[in-house]
């Protein structure tokens, strides 16, 4: 019995098998939640397995992040262990206890009470009875169990079901220790995330089922069920390279050009050696520094395929990776044509020489590089592993060729001599150390030549998808082929300078008889007369032979082999880099045209798509065979990715990011950003109009892709750096004290939901805009539990709808028992340093006469309350309601009556966040929704879709038509995104509360949508100083600087309104009234005490002038104003606990009712205008 789990059908969860169960299932029996015996540690949290909302989303199967672990209801008699554990000093029995056993994953769906099976064969069983765990079974993978049958077999569990964590910490725990698998994204190639243990999971009460997984961090994760789709490739086909191979060999090919063995002797004949190790220790410089950075880049956490694209984006984020992404790609296929081309022309030489020719010259380069380029897709095709290959043996034939030429330089000839190779000469040297510039050139258009030799250091990292371990290869293997690339290039320019003279006739008849006393050559002092070249073209010599290395070596041939496997090595290198880097940005899905070229194909994802698309363009451009043009434009988009390489380091290190942590040291950010602006520098100097092209192009995809906002999030440096920014400016901010100048109106605007009121939002948002602080207020009610879940999802959804909706606002979401704790919640923490709310908005309450007398007490505190902390307010009114979140839940209300016909069943949609309830959504609701909290429930689906298509748009179910007030509802609710057209703005200034209710039509009037609007100002006066009053309000204004179009003084507000309107205010009152005379006077105080909303007979007579004015107000708004666009009036004022809550929102009413969108505002009565400069 010892070893056997309880047999009760309640005792024991399991999990589920299917996702349909998880919710049954997850529920643990009341009385689990009770406190375990014992002095058992409450953080042992040992709830289910997993959340039930995450039962759909992960994989059924037993993975190791699921089907983790079982908790087990101990039964009072379930065995001699639970009762022997549970006598300890102070102990009770074992009633309300729980155990959890940790199963196996690779088990399946076998049960471990099955014979045979017992705890200690499968998983561990322990009971959270005291300080020390007894395992039922053996804790050791190799002992057997104890009094289990002899069939056991042992598992090796992962991170949550390992024992070893369990005889660590001496008492059950489900926390998991630190371990790689936790922190992988699920998307890994390297292995399957796991899942650590929720908080919920650990914190929550144990008959609760815990809240769902969620990446709180901004993780990216994908269910692990994709996860083990997409990655579940067998390992074994899978070419990957390490350091030498995958980086080294092909950065050295890739720098190590046709320059080498073309150029590089013209460019010691022009600038001398001295001039020429300069030119060359110059792009050294600015290689290095870039190499330094893609090492810094590269180190700083996993790389993924597509090299110096991926690098950049996930630095500086998708804007400048987009737009470097496509150029480089597209810089990469044109490469391509280039070095087939340089192959191409050096075969059609060797063709002419022998009178070979098949057309003439184009037509055959044309030719040759179709059918070169044809082979090298056939390699690329083949596979890397192929391509891998044929780089080293490219590699072999160009070391070769470096040496053949270094041998060749110890052995002089004869006949050499005459064209200008005369070995290493003392002579020679000193005569060409320095420059001899000709032709135009200069030291500046040399080293615009030589550079793009330079380039090529990126090769590397640009299949970082197929190397092994690319944050060691790529800084081992880049920083490497630079030194060796750049040695040997110095080595042949100083080996070529020393050897060769920069003329020479090649005619053997050249040769001095009588010695020349007068000689300034070497050539002359080595017996040679090259005076001739002075006047007419020598063809031999430095500056006039481009094979001068061929001439020099020791095999011809064999220089020749070397520059074929220099362009076929560089072509090939650019073929597989321009698919892989085209593959990575088209699966970021940043240009959603591209995204077809995202497909791979095999165990390597070969990007076949891109390989044809890469052909087609390199072939395009060999046809056209005019690359002098395009050389300079490649070799621009080339450094305009250098540039940014060494701009995302600074750039990193600038935004101090936690994240920015590179395992490589040898960086500095100063350097990289020297390093970026020389990429600058020598754009312009290989060719200016190019490097204007390059910069207009990267501009253009900049602003395209900044304009489309890809729906990504990779954690880049400049979101780093705008929080930075942010953070040091809210800090300064906080320093600097308020000045009336500087006021702006900061709201808290009590909306609820955002989109459940868009007339309040988009109004207070015309104000607001660019001017002050807009935070929308959304006050949770409700159980506390299912409130803090909503508060998580609705913070991202509703933020997002603002975004989307262009909003420069932000969403604040509180928890509160009522209205009012939650509306002082808001007002007293929302905001950060100056950045702080000033002035509350709220919109009128519609349904106040038919409401719950209490929510209107709660809502006329919150003015209370606001004017208690020095707040503004306003109160904003529009004749049809402002709240459509019933209109928007319409459809999903219908179906779900239609689905559940018990009344009880209904969906509620109260949202106690919002302000006015209108009568449809309460005609949804059921009858005790006044009196018990419902739950809001929000229909719209991740606030995707915009209010106006989600109610127009046509639905494929039946649904009811709007009527009438709906319709104008929901028209009205869009009134403030059009243009509103030439009319006026009343400003009713009756009051003065430090001129907000000036400031806010002003700051309207500012905005485009209503700059065609006049204000108008009201303000109150005596009949027999009208023209006073008007003269004085024009001063004031004219001083402030506010343009008014008319002042009217209104003489007649205390006239006396009409009976008709008098009677209609008392029918109003009429329900709310305490009537004390006609009661006990007991009753009466009894009364007021249970409902002080009501209004007393003495408050009614003692205030009837202050009633008579609203009234009287209304009567003159209509005469007036009933043309307005917008009505911005002084808000009354009541006087707390002396004017009840009911005669307050009956005087709100009188004043505002049947008019155009009235704002009621007084501000805090702190002057917020000014007119002193």
């Amino acid at each position: 019995m010892e070893g056997k789990r309880p047999q009760t059908p309640t005792g024991s969860l399991r999990q589920p098998a299917t996702a349909g169960d998880a919710e049954e299932a997850l529920r643990l029996p009341a009385g689990v939640g009770d406190a375990p015996a014992g002095g058992a540690e409450p953080e042992a949290g040992l709830s289910p397995a997993a959340a039930a909302g995450d039962a759909q989303s992960r994989p059924l199967g037993p993975t190791p992040s699921q089907s983790r672990f079982q908790v087990d209801l101990v039964a009072e008699g379930s065995g001699r262990a639970a009762a022997d554990e549970s006598q300890k000093p102070g102990g009770e029995e074992a009633k309300g206890r729980f155990r959890v056993n940790f199963v196996d994953p690779s088990a399946g769906d076998e049960s471990p009470d099955e014979p045979g099976v017992g705890p200690e064969g499968g998983g561990v069983s322990f009971q959270n009875g005291g300080d020390t765990v007894l395992s039922e079974g053996s804790l050791h993978s190799g002992g057997g169990g104890g009094g289990g049958s002899g069939g056991h077999h042992h598992y090796y569990y992962d991170t949550h079901t390992n024992t070893y964590y369990l005889r660590t910490f001496g008492h059950n725990t489900i926390d998991a220790v630190p371990r790689i698998d936790h922190y992988r994204h699920t998307a890994a190639e390297l292995g399957e995330k796991l899942i650590r243990p929720s908080l919920a999971e650990l914190h929550d009460e144990l008959d609760k089922e815990p809240f769902e997984d969620g990446y709180a961090n901004g993780e990216e994760g994908t269910p692990p069920g994709e996860a083990d789709a997409t990655y579940a490739a067998d390992s074994k086909g899978i070419v990957k390279f390490g350091w030498i191979k995958g980086v080294l060999v092909r950065c050295m090919l890739n720098i190590w050009g046709v320059m080498l063995f073309i150029r590089l002797s013209w460019i010691v004949g022009q600038a001398g050696i001295g001039l020429s190790v300069l030119v060359i220790l110059m792009a050294t410089v600015v290689t290095t520094i870039t190499g330094l950075s893609t090492s810094a880049i590269a180190t700083n956490g996993f790389v993924r395929g597509g090299g110096a694209y991926y690098l950049i984006s996930r630095s500086l984020g998708p804007e400048f990776g987009g737009a470097i992404g496509l150029i480089f790609a597209f810089a990469n296929a044109v490469a391509v044509a280039m070095y087939v081309v340089g192959f191409s022309e050096t075969v059609v030489e060797l063709l002419q020489e022998n009178n070979a020719l098949m057309l003439d010259n184009v037509n055959d380069i044309r030719i040759i590089g179709a059918i070169t380029v044809l082979v090298l897709l056939g390699i690329s095709v083949a596979g890397m592993e192929w391509e891998a290959k044929a780089q080293i043996v490219l590699l072999v034939i160009l070391l070769l060729a470096i040496g053949d030429f270094i041998i060749g330089t110890f052995i002089p000839m004869d006949w050499k001599k005459a064209k200008g190779f005369f070995g290493y000469k003392a002579e020679i040297f000193t005569e060409n150390f320095g420059p001899d510039f000709r032709d135009e050139q200069t030291f500046f258009t040399v080293f615009a030549i030589f550079f793009p030799a330079a380039t090529g250091i990126l090769a590397g990292a640009n299949i970082s998808g197929d190397l092994s371990d690319p944050q060691s290869a790529i800084p081992k293997g880049t920083l490497l082929a630079i030194l060796i690339t750049t040695l040997v290039y110095i080595g042949i320019a100083v080996s070529v300078g020393a050897c060769v003279v920069r003329d020479a006739t090649g005619n053997i008849n050249s040769t001095i008889i009588t010695e020349l006393t007068n000689c300034t050559t070497a050539a002359c002092k080595l017996n040679y007369d090259f005076s001739s070249c002075q006047k007419t073209q020598c063809p031999y010599g430095l500056l006039h032979s481009f094979q001068v290395m061929s001439m020099v070596s020791g095999f011809a041939p064999l220089i020749s082999a070397g520059i074929f496997s220099a362009t076929l090595s560089s072509a090939l290198a650019s073929l597989v880099s321009a698919p892989k880097i085209f593959q990575a940005l088209c699966k970021d899905n940043i240009y959603p045209g591209l995204l077809t070229f995202a497909k791979g194909y095999g165990k390597n994802n070969e990007p076949l798509r891109g390989y044809i698309l890469t052909f087609l363009i390199a072939l395009g451009f060999i046809l056209i065979a005019e690359l002098n043009v395009i050389a300079p434009i490649i070799s621009n988009f080339f450094l305009a990715s250098y540039a940014l390489i060494n701009f995302s380091v600074f750039h990193a290190s600038l935004a101090k990011s936690p994240g920015w942590r590179p395992a490589f040291k040898y960086y500095n950010m100063w350097v990289s950003l020297v390093g970026a602006i020389l990429c600058c520098i020598v754009m312009f100097v290989i060719n200016w109009w190019a490097a204007l092209l390059t910069y207009v192009i990267v501009l253009g995809l900049y602003i395209y892709v900044t304009y489309k906002k890809p729906d990504v999030n990779w954690g880049s440096s400049t979101q780093a750096l705008t929080y930075l920014n942010a953070l040091q400016h809210s800090v300064r901010l906080a320093g600097v004290e308020d000045h009336v100048k500087n006021f702006r109106p900061q709201c808290l605007v009590m909306t609820g939901a955002p989109n459940s009121r868009p007339a309040l939002v988009h109004l207070v948002h015309a104000f607001t805009k660019n001017v002050g602080l807009m935070i929308c207020g959304h006050i949770h009610m409700g159980p506390r539990r299912q409130a803090m879940k909503e508060l998580a999802t609705d913070l991202a959804r509703y933020q997002r709808w603002l975004i989307r909706n262009k909003m420069k606002a932000f969403y604040a979401p509180v928890h509160a028992e009522d209205l009012r704790d939650g509306g002082q919640y808001l007002m007293q923490a929302v905001g950060l340093g100056r950045m702080r709310p000033n002035t509350l908005v709220v919109g009128f309450k519609k349904d106040w006469k038919q409401a719950d007398m209490r929510d209107v007490e709660t809502y006329i505190n919150l003015f209370h309350d606001a004017f208690d902390i020095q707040y503004g307010v306003v109160v904003i009114r529009l004749k049809e309601g402002l709240d459509i979140s019933h209109l928007q839940g319409q459809e999903e209300l219908l179906s779900s009556q239609e689905k559940s016909p018990s009344s009880k069943e209904v969906v509620v949609n109260v949202d106690y966040g919002k302000k006015t309830e209108t009568d449809a959504s309460k005609a949804f609701s059921p009858p005790s929704s006044e009196k018990t909290p419902g739950l809001h429930k929000e229909e719209e689906e991740d606030g995707k879709t915009p209010t106006q298509p989600l109610l127009k748009k046509d639905s494929k179910g039946p649904r009811a038509p709007l009527n009438l007030a709906d319709q104008r509802l929901l028209d009205a609710s869009s009134q403030f995104q059009k243009k509103q057209g030439k009319n006026t703005i009343d400003v009713w200034w009756l009051f003065d509360d430090g001129g907000l209710t000036l400031l806010i039509p002003y700051l309207l009037t500012t905005k485009k949508k209503w700059k065609d609007c006049k204000i108008r100002v009201f303000i109150g006066g005596k009949i027999n100083r009208i023209d006073h009053d008007r003269r004085a309000m024009a001063t004031l204004l004219s001083k402030f600087r506010i343009d008014f179009s008319d002042i009217m003084v209104l003489g007649d507000i205390n006239t006396k309104p009409k009976k008709e309107n008098i009677a209609a205010f008392e029918e109003m009152v009429e329900p709310f009234r305490l009537h004390e005379d006609d009661k006990e006077q007991d009753i009466a105080e009894k009364m007021k005490e249970d409902e002080p909303w009501r209004i007393t007979d003495n408050e009614l007579e003692l205030y009837k002038t202050k009633s008579y004015r609203q009234i009287r107000l209304n009567e003159l708004l209509k005469e007036h104003s009933s043309t307005a666009n917008v009505i911005v009036m002084s808000l009354p004022v009541a006087r707390k606990s002396a004017v009840s809550s009911a005669l307050y929102m009956a005087w709100l009413e009188a004043l505002s009712k049947d008019l155009p969108p009235i704002l009621l505002v007084r501000g805090n009565h702190q002057s917020v205008l000014t007119f002193y400069s």
